[in-house]
């Protein structure tokens, strides 16, 4: 491990920092340090109980910015060691604060078509998340969506083509760098290629190792070379390259988090990686069956991750931990190891300095900067680019009051968002004088005409498909509401009035509404999204995006 080489680069006081603190940990520091847990509550109690056991990092899911602020600032002021502090940060500031900017998923940056929206994305993101305190972007994901039944990935990836997604995650990088914010490049050797989530099992990467190379091999390569500070190692196996390392592991399924001939002989010799690797979230399924967690913990450590990310009970994990190093399983070179990459990161971003500076978390004026006059207008900007009109072969568009009046508006999807998103739609229809009737799903009063009286009642029917990307689902597909199969919900009704889809989601809603001539996609369902695609359907504004996947899923008779 050479620590002044790519991607740390530490010079002499750097590297005497990280051998001196580590000189100076005691088994416990060392054994905590090498846990990233998460945390569900701002008290300072439960912050001090995280504290006690010696923690390297802590994340948060986004919050308000202030209490956000607040809570790191507290950590670090309690931590002997300076911490990192990750979040998600893949579609803008609201990654880390719910005040901070929404700019948009990778996916609409890449539809529209400029690397620039790429690095805008990096640095709204984190910029937004360093007025918090927040130093490490669990971003950008490098994954390559080569397959629309997987449930996980779609509008989180760049598209389906290698090399837009190795520029676009390097323009990220580079406005990463300009923060002062690491990035870790996700999730490695590649989802998109599984129908099957992470979450739920251990999924699997089946390419070929000659396959791979090209397109999930060349975009890490690429982007190890230029200096990604950490690779976050996903709980998905690679068959091909596990069994060339190690053919005695034919026939099984080994996460990559576990897998020492994914991290060690692919990920650090074959690809040259040097830097921090961390395993994704250890309460998956993926990890989690792998084999029982006694073991797992320990020997993600011990096999060639440097961290472990969220825990199961970290009180536990920790106890895990530590009776793997006393039993063997982790040995004292990987300890140090994993330790020494770990302080060499936070050696990298400057830590060990700025908490003598006590500038480890910005001033609260610093907040200002979330969802500031720029970032709004990026935003924007990115959403007038982005939106794709897939097909319209009824020649619907553009649709306006006084041709079709009465709209029947309806919200595909069981999120939060919902009655934001619907409620957004609706007031913007409205005020360009449509008269709107939102569907309500337990409501069936207004849900089984015949074909006479629904004409009567509407001369047009929009759905919004707001079926978000989200962990934990077997599926990302449309499901309906009816009575027996009957009901307005469904779209039984497509050749009796005009029927418009826009998804603000999943691109890949056209394989379940084929009788729908007129489709557009969004890939984001933040507000100036929801108002750009109100006036591109309406004609004041022209669409612009072009789509970084195949919107027809390779079916021929979803164009017509």
């Amino acid at each position: 491990m050479d620590l002044k080489k790519n991607p740390f680069y530490l010079d002499d006081v750097d590297i005497a920092w990280v051998e001196k603190t580590l000189e100076k940990m005691t088994l416990e520091e060392k054994i905590g340090h090498l846990f990233c847990p998460i945390g569900y509550s701002t008290e300072p109690e439960y912050l001090n109980m995280l504290l006690g056991f010696h923690i390297g990092g802590l994340f948060f899911r986004d919050g308000a910015g202030e209490e956000m602020r607040n809570t790191f600032a507290y950590a670090q002021d309690h931590s002997r060691i300076p911490l990192l502090i990750p979040s998600n940060l893949e579609a803008g500031g609201d990654g880390a604060a719910t005040d901070g900017t929404p700019y948009g998923k990778q996916m609409a940056c890449a539809a529209a078509g400029d690397k620039k929206y790429a690095y805008r994305l990096g640095k709204i993101a984190c910029t937004e998340a360093k007025a918090l305190g927040i130093n490490w972007a669990f971003a950008p994901v490098v994954d390559v969506d080569r397959n629309y039944h997987n449930p996980i990935t779609n509008v989180r990836t760049y598209g389906d083509d290698p090399e837009t997604v190795c520029e676009y995650a390097k323009e990220y990088m580079r406005a990463a760098k300009e923060c002062d914010v690491a990035v870790s490049i996700k999730h490695f050797p590649g989802d998109g290629i599984d129908e099957r989530d992470q979450h739920l099992l251990t999924s699997v990467n089946s390419l070929s190792m000659e396959e791979w190379d090209r397109t999930y091999g060349s975009i890490y390569k690429k982007l190890i070379d230029d200096g990604a500070l950490t690779v976050m190692a996903g709980h998905i196996a690679m068959p091909a390259y596990q069994e060339y390392f190690n053919p005695e592991t034919k026939n099984t399924v080994i996460p990559a988090s576990l897998s020492k001939e994914l991290l060690k002989n692919l990920l650090r010799e074959k690809l040259g990686f040097n830097g921090l690797v961390i395993t994704d979230a250890t309460p998956m399924v993926g990890f989690c069956a792998a084999m029982e967690r006694e073991k797992s913990v320990p020997l993600a450590i011990e096999n060639g991750c440097d961290m472990i990310l969220f825990n199961k009970d970290l009180a536990e994990d920790y106890r895990f931990m530590m009776d793997g190093y006393q039993n063997g399983l982790l040995s004292e070179k990987r300890l140090l190891d994993a330790n020494r990459r770990i302080l060499a990161l936070k050696a990298a971003l400057k830590l060990h300095e700025k908490k003598l500076k006590g500038a480890l978390v910005p001033d609260r004026e610093q907040l200002s900067v979330l969802k500031n006059g720029q970032h709004v207008e990026w935003a924007k900007e990115l959403a007038d680019a982005s939106i794709t009109l897939v097909k319209d072969t009824a020649n619907l568009l553009p649709v306006n009051a006084e041709k079709y009046p009465r709209v029947l508006l309806e919200i595909l999807g069981d999120f939060p968002s919902n009655d934001r998103v619907i409620g957004k739609v609706r007031e913007e229809l409205e005020k360009r004088d449509f008269q709107v009737s939102v569907y309500e799903k337990e409501n069936f009063e207004m849900g089984v005409d015949n074909v006479g009286d629904f004409k009567k009642k509407y001369d047009m029917v929009i759905y919004i498909g707001n079926v978000e990307n989200a962990s934990n689902k077997t599926t990302n597909r449309l499901n309906w509401y009816t009575f027996w199969g009957q009901g307005n919900n469904v779209p039984w009704f497509a050749n009796e009035v005009p029927v418009l889809f826009i998804s603000v989601a999943n691109p890949y809603h056209l394989l379940d509404v084929p009788m729908v001539k007129t489709y557009i996609n969004c890939y984001s369902n933040n507000e100036y999204v929801l108002e750009e695609a109100v006036k591109k359907i309406t004609g004041e504004s022209s669409f612009k995006g072009k789509s970084p996947v195949d919107p027809f899923c390779g079916r021929v008779e979803l164009t017509y």
